[in-house]
């Protein structure tokens, strides 16, 4: 099942790399989803919405879950052999449709907190760069036959955007701005550019996670280097998804004796998941690939120094 799910997705990148028109982001196109289509909801049942760490730390606040307790609950981890990090994906209902679990007859019960890919759609950000060769990040819009919005049709209530909360595929790629979702759909014409469309649709402060997520899941030595080894593997897991355990792992253990933090920057992090977030992405850059993105107590630096010397005698 895991091995189909990724191959899938495979599959469908290459498709969009060879045939989709690739988009800017004044490129325009027509979309609108609502309640009045014989296909709402429809696309929020049997897909992989693939969560990122900032997805999680949304998710499970609005859900007052545990980060654990959160993954128990709506998570799955795919797993193949070629695959080098962990990969968390969205649990859907155990039902025939494998429908959301947060979907209702009404749209989408979590929409001010929904992923990065629902708020996209159907908008969705590739790439041709490989890792040997460059290329360019582009936009597309995913048209699926299951899919009425496409093209501007009639709508009773006056609104634009998209009101289930279902997403595109790809990786976040646009700078922040800062701008937070309201908690109501968006409303406004049929017709966006994908710049409006984005800006619409919240996902700023997505987006700027996702650029710090990248500098790690992207980093060259994990796409051309061996897979992690089983305790790096879990440090990875820990610092993106599981906060509450790397909470603990921080300030539970000897971490902040190594690290030299500032210590209102230690204070923030023991009830801010967006500041321990940010932190945990810098330190895998130094745990997992040695870069100076965590500064180390200059007493342990001294202390192995003395120690180094001392093995030489």
């Amino acid at each position: 099942m895991a091995t189909h799910e990724l191959s899938e997705a495979d599959a469908l990148k290459q498709t969009i790399l060879k045939d989709y028109p690739r988009l800017g982001p004044d490129s325009r196109f027509r979309f609108r989803c609502h309640s009045g289509l014989d296909c709402f909801n429809r696309c929020c049942a049997d897909v992989n919405i693939v969560l990122t760490p900032y997805d999680v730390v949304r998710l499970r606040r609005r859900l007052s879950l545990g980060s654990t307790e959160f993954m128990v609950e709506h998570t799955v981890r795919p797993f193949t052999k070629e695959q080098k990090i962990p990969v968390l994906l969205l649990k859907m209902r155990d039902d025939e449709a494998k429908t959301c679990p947060f979907v209702t007859a009404q749209g989408c019960s979590v929409y001010a907190d929904r992923p990065w890919a629902c708020r996209m759609y159907p908008v969705g950000v590739a790439s041709s760069q490989t890792r040997t060769r460059a290329g360019e990040e582009f936009y597309f819009v995913l048209q699926e036959d299951h899919c009425h919005g496409h093209g501007g049709a009639a709508e009773p209530e006056g609104r634009a955007g998209c009101e289930c909360g279902r997403g595109g595929v790809g990786t976040p790629a646009a700078l922040p701005t800062g701008r937070r979702q309201s908690a109501e759909p968006p409303s406004g014409d049929r017709e966006w550019s994908i710049a409006e469309w984005m800006d619409d649709q919240g996902v700023a402060d997505y987006d700027a996670f996702g650029e710090l997520f990248k500098e790690v899941n992207l980093h060259p030595m994990l796409l051309d280097g061996p897979p992690l080894e089983p305790r790096k593997m879990d440090l990875y897991f820990m610092a993106c998804y599981d906060l509450d355990r790397f909470r603990r792992f921080v300030f539970e253990s000897r971490f902040l004796q190594t690290f030299d933090l500032a210590a209102d920057h230690v204070e923030q992090m023991r009830t801010d998941d967006e500041a321990l977030l940010r932190f945990g992405l810098d330190w895998l850059r130094f745990a997992l690939f040695a870069e100076p993105a965590v500064k180390v107590n200059p007493k342990v630096l001294e202390a192995k120094r003395q120690a180094l010397e001392a093995q030489k005698r």
